[in-house]
């Protein structure tokens, strides 16, 4: 390989930024947006939702393409697919209009992001990877600390659909970026995969007890995440009363706990095992949990008492997110795409569906993400304890 750990890790977080600032940019200009498509926030919330099942079947269908033909292919052709999409979104004018262009736009992010983990892996292996990761992972951070700062100065300049100019013009940096940067990591004359071999692949890694294990921790985390992040603009704008150009800084608030985290994260793999670290993750996302349920119950309710523990809760993925990845692809050496294809789908289906159970039924209150996010951390501890037990644990 040619290209330095440093610099691998700066174009795969480029390139892994496309979702956090999909995703992200657009949440101040929420109410805008429902204003011009004739919805509510809550229903104007779903599009998180079809964006993430649109990731999830990209990642899905992707992967494994990626690891037949290359990485270089599969990236720049998710590329162009993002970047027309978002251009698409500019003109809709009804709510089934822009959930269908953002579940397209969608499979375009899942074709780039799904390569991220697997060029890692190409590259290098276990705590190494995990390493790599997290380096990625801060470079990645400054995605979501910077997207709704970005989407609220193109709110206050134009209007809604500048942010989605603003996407297919990130998608067109990243088309030149990758393009002429990044070499092709998969290795030349390996073996390729039939349809029959890629759904043998999928169910070899669904029938692996441990990586399944993995798998749940890293979906049901991001699951209790993303419940989060789509109730979070009703929660911060309507709720609490925060006007869009405070969105940004209290949403922004969580990059500090997960920065920290993944500081925290390459420290303790010194002595440490990824498996060790993911457990104590989970564990801390489920006590903050169940923190956010006592406040709601006993009347403390407020921003100063709801914003600190979902920090806590939201940073606390940069314990969980690079040890479960890592710690699941070591185990697929020879399919690594298909392996994070899978998990990514898993896990942006789980986050789908938070955001559904937190976004469909018009409840205007904080329990919909409260339950949904105590839900997910207890399924995330019991099901790395239950499938993959004390593995990785000395």
């Amino acid at each position: 390989m040619t290209l330095s750990t440093r610099r691998l890790a700066l174009l795969v977080a480029a390139n892994t930024a496309l979702a956090p600032f999909a995703i992200d940019a657009y949440l101040p200009a929420m109410a805008a947006l429902a204003a011009a498509v004739g919805a509510s926030i809550h229903h104007a919330e779903l599009s998180l939702s079809a964006f993430l099942a649109g990731f999830a079947l990209g990642q899905l269908l992707f992967g494994p393409l990626s690891d037949r033909i290359g990485r270089k292919p599969v990236l720049l052709g998710g590329l162009v697919v993002f970047l027309l999409a978002s251009l698409a979104i500019t003109t809709v004018g009804s709510l089934p209009e822009l959930l269908a262009w953002r579940f397209v736009q969608a499979l375009g992010g899942g074709a780039t992001v799904v390569n991220s983990a697997a060029i890692v892996r190409d590259c290098f292996s276990g705590r190494e990877a995990a390493k790599v990761m997290s380096t990625m992972a801060i470079i990645m951070l400054l995605a979501p600390l910077v997207a709704p700062v970005v989407g609220s100065g193109l709110l206050y300049l134009g209007d809604w659909w500048l942010i989605f100019v603003f996407l297919a013009g990130y998608a067109a940096f990243l088309l030149w970026l990758l393009g002429t940067r990044l070499p092709e990591t998969r290795a030349p004359g390996s073996p390729t995969a039939s349809l029959r071999q890629v759904l043998a692949n999928y169910a070899s890694v669904l029938r692996h007890r441990e990586a399944m294990g993995y798998i749940c921790a890293a979906s049901m985390s991001f699951a209790g995440l993303f419940a989060f992040i789509t109730a979070s603009p009703f929660l911060y704008l309507e709720h609490y009363g925060l006007g869009p150009e405070l969105y940004p800084l209290v949403f922004g608030l969580n990059v500090i706990t997960m920065a920290a985290s993944n500081r925290l994260n390459i420290r303790l793999l010194g002595w440490r095992s990824p498996q060790q670290n993911l457990r104590l993750g989970l564990a801390i996302q489920l006590g903050v949990a169940l923190g956010l349920v006592l406040v709601l119950v006993s009347g403390m309710e407020s921003l100063w008492t709801v914003v600190p523990l979902i920090m806590v809760f939201a940073g606390t993925i940069g314990l969980v997110a690079p040890n479960a990845i890592s710690a699941l692809l070591d185990h697929f050496h020879h399919m690594s795409a298909t392996a994070a294809a899978l998990q990514g789908s898993i896990q942006f289906s789980c986050g789908a569906l938070a955001g559904v159970l937190v976004g469909a039924f018009e409840v205007d209150s904080a329990w919909p993400m409260v339950g949904t996010m105590l839900g997910a951390a207890l399924l995330g501890n019991l099901g790395l304890r239950l499938l993959a037990g004390r593995a990785g644990h000395a």
